[in-house]
């Protein structure tokens, strides 16, 4: 009970009652509008759940981080594939050739005038340089290139039998194929496991901290490690995949990221769900993706065929 003044009222217990309700509606200052509030509820679970994992993560914890981001991209790119077009060996070799440092989708646009004049290697490696230099063009550095398909033609013909080896010892001996092209031959035209280190690749990998390698030799062996080898050419596809269309080089989009939780690069690009949505490229965002003739699988999940070249 609160003391009485001179004229008998009381004053503590009235002064309490006034100050009590201000504290309560304090929160109105706060108010936002309904757009405000669905956009923050729509962002918030994303920002409270990416935690970045601890400087000190075990090897054990890592492993365990590593294999279930492949799990979570496994699920959001359950039709991932190669995306460079192809029909045998040799055209995926070519084409994977081709691919250094240009597109798949500008590959896939430019390839089907060099198949349909060139279908075999023996005819690739009788070919008049200028007429294929002519041909590449469109895939930059197109005088190097055309003297390594040509060359690793030659190669194929003359010592393989016009057949594409089926082994990395054999591949990496061919004019223009490294270990990365090899792999790219070997998991996607023979079944054979193996890591591709692309450009996406690389940066994924070291944004989620499977490894500090810059190398491509030491990338390709650390995240081997991580994983069955039997996983290797699927995690190669997931990533890459996962690289192109929501975690870009310049602005990822973390706001739109399926494995947020996991990824200790949280927030380095745009958080804001909406916003990030309209960072996603190819399938996810509505635009065709980099194959002219892609797998069923791809055009039942939603995703579209390149355009030839010159189309639009």
């Amino acid at each position: 009970m609160g003391e009485q003044d001179p004229n008998g009222s009381k004053k503590k217990g009235k002064t309490a009652k006034k100050v009590a309700p201000a504290k309560k509606i304090t929160p109105a200052k706060k108010a936002v509008s309904a757009k405000e509030a669905v956009t923050a509820k729509k962002a918030a679970p994303v920002k409270k759940v990416a935690v970045r994992p601890p400087g000190d993560e075990s090897r054990t914890a890592l492993v365990r981080r590593a294999r279930r981001i492949n799990r979570e991209l496994a699920e959001v790119y359950p039709y991932a594939h190669p995306e460079l077009d192809f029909e045998n060996p040799f055209q995926l070799l070519v084409a994977t050739v081709l691919s250094a440092q240009t597109t798949d989708l500008r590959v896939n646009q430019t390839t089907p005038a060099l198949f349909s004049k060139y279908p075999t290697p023996e005819d690739l490696a009788a070919a008049n340089p200028e007429e294929v230099e002519e041909i590449l063009r469109p895939c930059g550095f197109f005088r190097a290139k055309t003297k390594s398909v040509i060359g690793l033609s030659k190669a194929l013909a003359e010592d393989f039998g016009g057949e594409v080896p089926g082994r990395l010892e054999d591949l990496v001996k061919l004019p223009g194929v490294g270990r990365k092209t090899a792999f790219v031959v070997l998991g996607n035209a023979f079944g054979r496991p193996g890591i591709t280190v692309d450009t996406h690749f690389q940066r994924l990998v070291r944004r989620w901290r499977w490894t500090g390698e810059t190398d491509p030799d030491k990338i390709e062996a650390a995240v081997g490690a991580l994983f069955p080898k039997s996983d290797w050419t699927d995690l190669s596809h997931h990533v890459i995949w996962h690289g192109r269309r929501i975690c870009h080089a310049r602005k990822p989009a973390c706001g739109a990221c399926p494995i947020a939780p996991l990824c200790p690069a949280y927030g380095e690009g745009e958080t804001d769900p909406e916003k990030a949505k309209k960072l996603l490229k190819y399938e996810k965002g509505g635009f065709p993706g980099q194959r002219l003739k892609p797998p069923q699988a791809y055009l039942d999940a939603g995703g579209r065929p390149a355009p030839p070249l010159g189309a639009g």
